[in-house]
């Protein structure tokens, strides 16, 4: 039916709105808090999630996601909440379509906030007909939440030129070209071929013979440019550059399977051979950060989601490397928190407070806050603290430190107390285990020092399969040491295999701890932060690439 014949109706968003509300269930209507958000997750930087799929991410108690999603995404969940990854590969499940559905109705009406993240692309490309509409027929509430589209992303990330000049002023998104019947697209190759502008095919790589000798049997030259962007976004993104006569041939040759996005026209020979995102320091390089696993509620900063909050992975993706993570020691609530009550009880008796660690400034001041205490009790109390980073967590409860060393070592934290140390009394916050130090430097110095746990610490015992394999197959390019503990830990976890990697330390005593174990560091940190760890290993990459 023409245009002209057609009966046109406008509808303004408080139509829409109407007529829905009229067609709704009733189960639906009454539902405001518990639904499903169906989130894009973007093409694989964690980083080009949207704001409002994060914020919804926060709140789910059930999370169903697709196995090619980045799994950093997942960390935006609460940690209690059930993860469900589908997929072919463990720990992933292949659940049938019509399973997931029932899963989500389900979760839905038991009372949970469920969370379905894709790595579909938005719009027109996401596969969530089916879930949605077994959502609507069931009376479910829910939310779509739309992402980065990839073919987009690659423009970003490769700078491949859409459209711009005289040679492209459309581009076109196409989807999938693979016949249901057959070998032969779809869609009108003549038109496709005449289309004026560039031709962007999200789901081209498996079918790139089709679709390209279509294009040329309807008259597009083989010499058109071609870009093919593997695993866009992604630190492993690779760009190639060829032609439509060849690209069957190079997609073969390099082994291109999904996810891939191929553009074609003429702008796109304006792509540079290396782009901004290839072109950061650390591109190519991949870091295994051994953070903490923190698992006692009261070691989280009160500003911040725990597990979302490391700046050293955050400014190492930032440099362009891969960063995986294997959390060498787990941190708890100690077993019993009465000597720490005893101790905030009795803040008064002493002369200074000394942090070893940030978890023990959260730990402490955690329990301070729990039991109706604020900064208020430290009045008159001096304050330490072990390093920079320990001293700029006390700042997150509104307390400054009065003696912080330049070293983040014990030594310099005791050379600092020493001399006005005789006949004060001292209370130190600290693991479950680590150096004396400290202590006995104090009581020599004529103090008298009480020791208070307020967190324990123990070793991790089994690593991720992942990290393993990529560690034994050399793939790791760094491993992180922040800590005299992590040092021991990591070499009791992956003994001989560490040596396939180069070892960066955060500190002296750090180092000196890998060397006595027989891991001498490749660099250490100048700086005994994060911040300072995550320039040494820029330096030595950098280093290293001179060298070749």
């Amino acid at each position: 039916m023409s245009l002209g014949k057609r009966k046109i109706t406008a509808y303004n968003a408080e139509t829409v709105a109407k007529r829905r509300l009229l067609l709704m269930p009733e189960s639906h209507l009454l539902n405001t808090q518990n639904k499903v958000y169906l989130i894009d997750a973007g093409p694989g930087d964690p980083g080009l999630l949207t704001l409002r799929g994060a914020t919804c991410l926060q709140r789910a108690d059930v999370v169903i996601y697709d196995s090619l999603i980045n799994s950093s995404l997942l960390n935006y969940a609460p940690l209690a909440a059930e993860r469900i990854g589908l997929g072919p590969d463990p720990p992933d499940v292949d659940v049938p379509p019509g399973e997931i559905n029932s899963r989500m109705i389900t979760a839905v009406r038991s009372g949970k906030t469920v969370v379905r993240l894709t790595n579909s692309d938005p719009g027109g490309f996401a596969r969530q007909a089916e879930e949605i509409a077994a959502l609507w027929e069931s009376g479910i509430p829910y939310e779509i939440i739309p992402g980065v589209a990839t073919a987009l992303a690659a423009a970003g990330y490769a700078e491949i030129p859409f459209v711009g000049d005289q040679r492209a002023a459309a581009v076109a998104l196409i989807a999938d070209l693979q016949s249901t019947e057959g070998d032969d697209p779809d869609l009108d190759g003549s038109a496709l071929a005449a289309f004026p502008g560039t031709l962007v095919f999200s789901l081209g790589a498996d079918f790139a013979t089709p679709w390209s000798r279509t294009l040329l049997e309807h008259g597009k030259p083989p010499e058109t440019p071609v870009v093919v962007v593997r695993r866009c976004t992604w630190p492993d993104q690779q760009v190639i550059h060829c032609t439509l006569g060849s690209v069957t041939e190079v997609i073969a040759r390099e082994k291109i399977h999904p996810p891939a996005v191929i553009a074609v026209g003429e702008t796109v020979s304006r792509t540079p051979a290396t782009s901004w995102f290839a072109a950061r320091p650390l591109s190519g390089q991949t870091v295994l950060v051994t953070r903490p696993e923190v698992e006692g509620g009261s070691l989280i900063s009160p500003s911040v989601t725990p597990h979302l909050s490391d700046p050293l992975v955050e400014q190492l993706r930032e440099l362009g490397g891969e960063v995986l993570v294997q959390p060498a020691i787990r941190l708890a609530d100690p077993p019993d928190w009465t000597p720490v009550d005893r101790a905030l009880s009795r803040l008064a008796e002493f002369d200074a407070v000394v942090f070893s660690s940030a978890h023990g400034v959260h730990g402490f001041l955690r329990r301070l806050w729990d039991g109706g205490g604020d900064a208020r009790h430290f009045a008159g109390v001096k304050l330490a603290t072990i390093g920079p980073g320990t001293a700029e967590t006390l700042r997150e409860y509104g307390l400054r430190a009065d003696e912080v060393p330049s070293e983040f070592r014990a030594e310099a934290l005791a050379d600092l107390l020493t001399p006005d140390a005789a006949g004060k009394r001292f209370l130190l916050i600290r693991a479950s285990r680590g150096r004396e130090v400290l202590r006995e430097r104090l009581e020599a110095a004529g103090a008298t020092v009480e020791q208070i746990v307020a967190y324990s610490s123990t070793d991790v015992e089994q690593a991720d399969p992942h990290v393993a394999r990529e560690l034994a197959a050399g793939k790791i390019d760094w491993v992180t040491v922040t800590s005299s503990s992590i040092a021991t830990a990591l070499v009791r976890l992956f003994g001989q295999q560490l040596r396939r990697s180069r070892l960066a330390s955060i500190s002296p005593v750090t180092s000196g701890v890998l060397g006595q174990l027989g891991f001498a560091p490749t660099v250490e940190a100048r700086e005994h932060t994060m911040p300072g760890l995550a320039a040494a290993i820029l330096e030595g990459a950098v280093e290293s690439m001179r060298l070749f």
